[in-house]
This record gives C-alpha cells, sequence and structure tokens, in this order.
C-alpha cells in the first residue's frame, strides 16, 4: 500500500510540475514574493547598485572581449551579448525572474560561437585574438560566465521563495551541461567545480532571504502581540468600568424604582398628581437602568443582557414625543416641532439626535429650574437640524455634584459623524445648544443572490 501510495503521488507531482514551473519562472512581476513582500534591503538598492555596478562593468568588458574575439562573433554581436548579460546582473534587483532568463538565453545563444571556436585550429585562434584569455573549449564554465551566473542566481535568491531558486538553479545546471557537450572540452575548470559554486551561492542567497522572512515574521508577530496586549489592557478597563456602574448606578437606580413604587401605599389618600410624579419616576428609573444594562452590555465582553434586551432597537426620533412627555412629567415646560419632510436616516444620525435632545432636556432639568425650553428639529435636503433652547430660569439652580460630561459628549457625537455643534448662552439669560447632523441615508442591505438548488444536495 504504501508503495502504490508513493507511486500515485510522484504521478501527481509529475502531473502537476508543468505548471508549477510555469506560475513559477513565467513571470515578470517586481515582486515574487506574493507572501510577503518586498523585502527591506531592497530599500537600499540605490547603494547596492554602486558596487554592482562596478563589478559589471568588469564584466562587461571580460565577457566583450570573450564573445567578440576569442569565440569570433565580432563586436557587432559580442558587445551586445555582453551588455545584455551585464544588465541582467543589474536587473536581477528589480525583475529577478526576467533578468534571469536574459542571462541563461545569452549563455545558450554564445554556444554555436564557442563550438565553432573551440574547433578552430589553436594558431588561428590566438593568431586572431588581440588578448590573451581562456580557451574557448572551457565555455560555459570560464570563470567570467560562472561569475555572471552565479551573481545572477544568488541575487535570485534573496528575492524568490527557495523553491523556485531550486528550480531556477536547476534549469542553469541542465542547461550548462548541455552548452558544454557541444563544445569540445580543452581543460580549465571543470564542471563539477563551477556546478558548486552555482550550488553554494544559491543556498547562501536562499539563507539569507529567510533570516529576512523571519525577521519580518518577528516583527509582525510583536506588532500583533503589543496590539493584543493593548487590547487585553482595554477589555480589562471595559470590565472594571462596567462593574463599578454595575455595582453603584445600577443598584441605587434599582433602589429608586423600589421606592418610587412603595411610595404611594406609604401615604393616606394619596392624590392623582402625587401618584403621576411617583409613576414617573418610577418609569424614568426603569428606563435608566435599561439604558445602563445596554450600556453595560457593550463594555463588557460577554453581553449579560437577555435575548430581549440585547436585540433592543436603539431609540430614534420617532420616540421624541416619549421623551418630552417624559420631560413634562418631571415638571418641565417643554414644547417640541419639528420642521421640514422627514426621511429614512442612518442609525448613527437617529440615535445621536435623539441623545442629544435627551441630554439638552436633562441639562435643562437640573440647571434651568422654572425655564421654558423649546425643542426643534428640522429636516433638510441634507442635513438634520436639532435645537434645544430653554429661557432664563425664575430660580436659582442648586449646586452641581460635579462637572459631568454631557455637553462634551456632544460635541463627540457630532464630530463623529462630521457635523456641527454650537452652545452658549442666550441674550434673555438661557441656554442654546445646536447640533448640525449631516442627513446620511441608512445603508442598502446586502443583497446575495439566490443559489438554484442542486437536486444532488437534496437530503431527500
Amino acid at each position: 500500500m504504501n508503495g502504490e501510495y508513493t507511486v500515485k503521488r510522484s504521478v501527481r507531482w509529475l502531473r502537476a510540475l508543468p505548471r508549477t514551473l510555469r506560475e513559477d519562472l513565467l513571470t515578470t512581476r517586481e515582486d515574487p514574493n506574493r507572501s510577503y513582500g518586498k523585502p527591506r534591503w531592497l530599500e537600499w538598492r540605490p547603494v547596492i547598485m554602486v558596487p554592482l555596478v562596478m563589478v559589471a562593468a568588469g564584466l562587461l568588458v571580460a565577457n566583450t572581449n570573450l564573445y567578440a574575439f576569442q569565440f569570433g562573433a565580432g563586436i557587432q554581436l559580442g558587445l551586445p551579448f555582453a551588455v545584455v548579460q551585464t544588465v541582467a546582473l543589474l536587473a536581477v534587483l528589480y525583475r529577478p525572474v526576467p533578468a534571469w532568463w536574459a542571462s541563461l538565453l545569452v549563455t545558450v545563444v554564445v554556444t554555436p560561437f564557442a563550438a565553432n571556436a573551440a574547433s578552430a585550429p589553436e594558431e588561428i585562434l590566438f593568431g586572431a585574438t588581440p588578448f590573451a584569455g581562456p580557451e574557448p573549449s572551457m565555455y560555459p564554465w570560464n570563470a567570467t560566465c560562472v561569475a555572471v551566473q552565479a551573481g545572477v542566481l544568488f541575487l535570485l535568491a534573496l528575492r524568490v521563495r527557495p523553491r523556485v531558486a531550486v528550480e531556477a538553479l536547476a534549469i542553469t545546471a541542465l542547461v550548462g551541461l548541455a552548452c558544454d557537450a557541444a563544445v569540445s572540452r580543452g581543460g580549465g575548470p571543470g564542471p563539477r567545480l563551477a556546478l558548486v559554486v552555482l550550488v553554494v551561492v544559491t543556498m547562501l542567497g536562499a539563507a539569507l532571504r529567510g533570516l529576512s522572512v523571519a525577521r519580518t515574521r518577528l516583527v509582525v508577530q510583536e506588532g500583533l502581540t503589543a496590539e493584543e496586549r493593548a487590547r487585553r489592557t482595554l477589555l480589562e478597563e471595559r470590565n472594571r468600568i462596567a462593574r463599578e456602574l454595575h455595582d453603584v448606578v445600577a443598584h441605587h437606580m434599582s433602589v429608586i424604582s423600589i421606592q418610587a413604587q412603595v411610595v404611594p401605599h406609604l401615604v393616606d389618600n394619596p392624590s392623582d398628581e402625587l401618584r403621576e410624579n411617583v409613576e414617573g419616576i418610577r418609569r424614568n428609573a426603569v428606563d435608566a437602568l435599561t439604558e445602563l444594562r445596554r450600556v453595560l452590555g457593550v463594555l463588557r465582553s460577554e453581553d449579560p443582557l437577555p435575548q430581549a434586551d440585547r436585540h433592543a432597537p436603539q431609540p430614534t426620533l420617532d420616540r421624541l414625543d416619549d421623551l418630552v412627555g417624559n420631560a413634562r412629567a418631571a415638571g418641565l415646560d417643554v414644547t417640541a416641532t419639528v420642521t421640514g419632510e422627514r426621511r429614512p436616516l442612518s442609525p448613527g444620525v437617529e440615535l445621536s439626535a435623539f441623545r442629544i435632545v435627551q441630554e439638552a432636556l436633562s441639562n435643562a432639568i437640573r440647571h434651568a429650574p422654572g425655564a421654558r425650553v423649546r425643542v426643534e428639529i428640522g429636516h433638510q435636503p441634507d442635513a438634520v437640524v436639532v435645537r434645544v433652547t430653554n429661557t432664563r430660569p425664575d430660580r436659582a439652580a442648586p449646586p452641581a455634584r460635579d462637572g459631568g460630561h454631557g455637553l462634551l459628549g456632544m460635541r463627540e457625537r457630532t464630530a463623529m459623524l462630521g457635523g456641527e455643534l454650537a452652545t452658549g448662552a442666550t441674550p434673555d439669560g438661557g441656554f442654546d445648544v445646536t447640533a448640525i447632523l449631516p442627513a446620511l441615508p441608512p445603508a442598502e442591505p446586502v443583497r446575495r443572490p439566490v443559489r438554484p438548488a442542486d437536486p444532488a444536495e437534496d437530503p431527500r
């Protein structure tokens, strides 16, 4: 069974090999590393190019002499061949795979010239060359050719995945052996030594790239760890705030609700006005407790709300009459007007407008006793104008126990929506709050196409 499995796996690998080579080696991408992107050392390419250009210039002169005079290709062909290989050595920093193909192609094209020169008589060959150099029979394993191939493979291995580097090394070795078979041997470094050099430089480039990838992964992991640590700290702080709200504020609101419910039973023949006011206190306490539980559900990592409260809709301007009615029941002289054409708004705008009116009415109850309050909601084509104005209070307000954060919350809500908020005293001694919120329409639900049923998936 193991032998049969190995055979099947080998067959699948051989079938997938052409597609793998095509995807890896037939690409012109500047960045072949789809998983990790460009390595950071490429930012130093201008600096790296300086010594690389000097080395390439020396190889250009040597290869021009080799191809044009030693191999008899002439300056018209020898110089372009040398230029292509030199440019490939430089371009591998920018287009690694195409540059490697260009260098390999020159190696193949020059082979017929090397073979012809190797078969020529020695006295004719060296009598026609102005410079002494390696014999043509050493091609493609002479020093300059191996240097170009080694440089290209090294820089290629720095840029691509190890699999692509191994594929390029194997093809280079096969092409080199084929070119060596076409040219008669005459001595000098053998193919084994040249292949060892190519393998070593490719492995070195792949190892350096592996270190770079590992370092990049480490930096990314450290960033994720720091982000997760900050997130955990934030969740712990939110849970602490939620505990404080639950243990203190929620407890007091529950006590208020219970005491308000008991008050009518402690008075003989309570009046209707007393019952109504006490019922308003109890109802407001219950509503505040519900809102507080919703806030606790947002703060805590686990939602403590029951299923019904968890999916309860957020308040909108449709509940403006209820809000104004509660303010009147609390003793506030308030009127509300709505102008313009009412149209659907985004949930954020609806909620922010409702909260701004709610906070402004609460401030009027606390800080402007006896004042008349006017609430105006203006629907404009591109905005919703919320204005809450109170007149001068007829008596002094009780001293505030703390600074409060009502106006700050209004500003934050308005700024979050990209709107404007103006607050300040009026000439008659009252106070005015005006918020202009962009009239953003609600987001359209994503309509997913209904996939027709597949008879094969029918459970029957």
